[in-house]
């Protein structure tokens, strides 16, 4: 297996099942979007569900408490994706007036640097540069390491072969990288575009368009399963093999789906070959013209581009000294030319791989995208459009979840930033970019982990690590008061929040608070439990959303786990089945040893018995007989 479809090669640490599908939202034809006619016409079975319900924009989701309006104000994220009232263009600022914390933003840099020694044995990457925003902020634009460090790989010793001190080369904040697999959604980007303007339907067979690609049964296959990685297409096929483009595009013709067209989720590398060759049909130009006419041109991403120039070569950071075995083919140090050997024979462009770019070009792409297409006077999409590439049209999936090109509610990556609504890519070179819309956050990861050679990395902490921090950063300001109790964000760790002993007389005794949670669905969860003395049992509760005509949620097993909306909830739990009795109640938040969500918070803790209070936390009394252990306060 070669380039960029080893990074969908999930280790054993990696995990992407355990929840549900995620949610599904009607295809608008208003204004200047898609119309229906061309994504298949009505409602459309995706992956399996009917797409039949809207899905709530990102400003849509209040971040409440006080203080919190004036802190969205100031980083511009008062409005969220397609709003119409305020699309920021990107500038730099302080935390603070991005509406973030500096702590996390701190911590981001240091955890990321950790990951230039050994990890557990060898660098993940040799350099990186990390940039994170909210609205149009720029909070953080920081290199760290080298962009060139090795001149060779020693397979026999299993190190690598350092230029001399003088020819290394430093990150810059301008470092342009190969962007291996994000280069899938530009050519995303481009087909959607093609949708809007009517030379491509969604719904339509690939072979309608390209007669030839009907070989080997494929003549059911259509667009949206090349988008979505549901045509049943092998992860990749060794292309390089073939010394002609003709070769190249017979193995492609002649390619059996592995499973049923739109059975089953399996990335690939030829679902966006194909989609290439799609569009370099339908509009008559080369992919590299299409992505700098309609979209780096307008966006001004002046350093983004295939095949970057010669004179580019000492701002681009170096990948693989690529040999065999470990390499398709024997080039030596990589430096400046596509990594991916599929795109390398391919001349350089290819619709899965061989964009290069620099982080604040791709920041730019994450604001216009936020910002429902448009950045500054360019619109590059419709805000329908865009909202395609948030919505799950993998549903019949779970754990998979995939907009058109972009993948959703990835936490194997995209750490606790993770929402069904949360959108990015990785490349297999080291690369990453997340877009929160929930948040109106958005985080770039280009790292050059192949760097001597792609053996000395596996699985994506250093990603998981900085989109946790950057998702601490969102600030959660208590439902009251000054402080509300947090359960911290740590993996494989147990934290309890625990209420003194309480005799409750009433028929009528419950439990109130203000609930906030954000966990890895199914795998981390919070649990609400009492005790007369002996062990631990749950207790049922409800809890309501805010907001007008909003219904109770039952949790019977006294547990919440998964997405709330990052938004207080108001809780609660009848007790009356302990009259008479000393009863214990306790938060427990349980975390596994993978990936982890924002956590949780509670607030306003207060027992209720008839008409008395039992236990109201804001009593300074009460407060003090709270027991945490993992749970601290916290403003924020």
């Amino acid at each position: 297996m070669t380039g960029d479809t080893q990074e969908y090669g999930r280790t054993a640490g990696d995990r992407s099942g355990g929840r549900g599908g995620g949610p599904t939202a009607a295809v608008r034809s208003a204004g200047s979007g898609i119309p229906r006619r061309r994504l298949g016409g009505g409602i459309l079975a995706l992956g399996g569900a009917l797409a039949l319900t809207p899905i709530p924009l990102a400003g849509a989701a209040p971040r409440g408490g006080p203080g919190a309006g004036a802190a969205e104000r100031a980083a511009g994220t008062g409005a969220g994706m397609g709003s119409g009232a305020h699309r920021p263009t990107l500038r730099r600022g302080s935390a603070a007036r991005a509406g973030l914390l500096q702590g996390p933003l701190d911590q981001l840099v240091r955890d990321a640097e950790a990951y230039l020694a050994d990890s557990p044995r060898r660098p993940w990457y040799a350099g990186a540069v990390l940039l994170a925003g909210r609205g149009g902020t720029v909070a953080l634009h920081r290199p760290i390491g080298k962009a060139v460090r090795y001149a060779a790989y020693d397979e026999k010793t299993d190190t690598g072969v350092e230029f001399p001190a003088d020819r290394q080369i430093p990150t810059a904040e301008d470092t342009v990288f190969d962007l291996a697999s994000i280069s899938k959604l530009f050519t995303s980007l481009l087909a959607v575009q093609q949708i809007e303007r009517g030379r491509l339907e969604l719904e339509a067979t690939v072979a309608s368009y390209l007669p030839d690609f009907a070989g080997g049964g494929k003549q059911g296959i259509t667009v949206r399963q090349l988008l979505t990685h549901t045509s049943g297409f092998r992860s990749w096929i060794p292309l390089y093999e073939e010394p002609t483009r003709k070769g190249k595009l017979r193995r492609l013709w002649e390619e059996v789906p592995a499973t049923t067209p739109g059975s089953a989720y399996l990335y690939s590398d030829l679902n966006l070959i194909s989609l290439q060759l799609v569009l370099e049909k339908v509009t008559g130009r080369p992919l590299d013209v299409l992505l700098r006419d309609d979209i780096t041109v307008p966006l001004g991403m002046r350093r983004t581009r295939y095949n970057p120039p010669a004179s580019w070569k000492p701002r681009i950071a170096a990948t693989e000294d690529a040999r065999r075995p470990w390499s398709g083919i024997d080039r030596g140090l990589v430096w400046g030319e596509v990594h991916d050997e599929n795109a390398f024979s391919l001349d350089g462009v290819a619709g899965h791989a061989g964009v290069f770019s620099c982080a604040w070009d791709l920041a730019v792409l994450a604001r216009t995208l936020l910002n429902g297409g448009v950045y500054g006077r360019s619109r590059i999409l419709s805000e329908e459009s865009v909202d395609l590439l948030f919505t799950d049209f993998n549903t019949g999936f779970p754990g998979d979840e995939h907009g058109l090109g972009f993948e959703l509610y990835q936490h194997w990556y995209m750490g606790a930033m993770a929402t069904p609504r949360s959108a990015g890519h990785t490349g297999f070179t080291g690369t990453s970019m997340v877009l929160d819309p929930t948040t109106d956050t958005f985080l770039i990861v280009l790292g050059n982990s192949v760097h001597p050679v792609r053996s000395w990395r596996s699985g994506s902490a250093p990603r998981v690590a900085t989109a946790n921090q950057l998702a601490r950063a969102v600030p959660v300001r208590p439902e009251r008061g000054r402080t509300a109790w947090f359960s911290g964000m740590a993996s494989a760790a147990t934290a309890t929040l625990a209420l003194p002993s309480l005799r409750l007389g009433s028929s009528r005794a419950r439990l109130e608070c203000a609930l906030w949670w954000d966990t890895e669905p199914a795998a981390d969860g919070l649990f609400l439990e009492a005790s007369t003395g002996g062990e631990w049992r749950p207790v049922p509760f409800t809890t309501r959303a805010p907001g007008p005509g909003r219904r109770p949620q039952s949790h019977p097993t006294g547990a919440a786990t998964g997405w709330s909306g990052r938004v207080w909830h108001r809780l609660e739990a009848d007790l009356s089945a302990w009259r008479g009795e000393d009863l214990r109640l306790r938060w427990r938040y349980t975390t596994d040893r993978l990936y982890v969500g924002r956590g949780a918070y509670v607030d306003g803790l207060r027992v209720r018995d008839g008409a008395g209070t039992a236990f109201d936390a804001e009593r300074p009394e009460d407060a003090r007989r709270i027991e945490a252990t993992g749970w601290t306060p916290s403003a924020d």
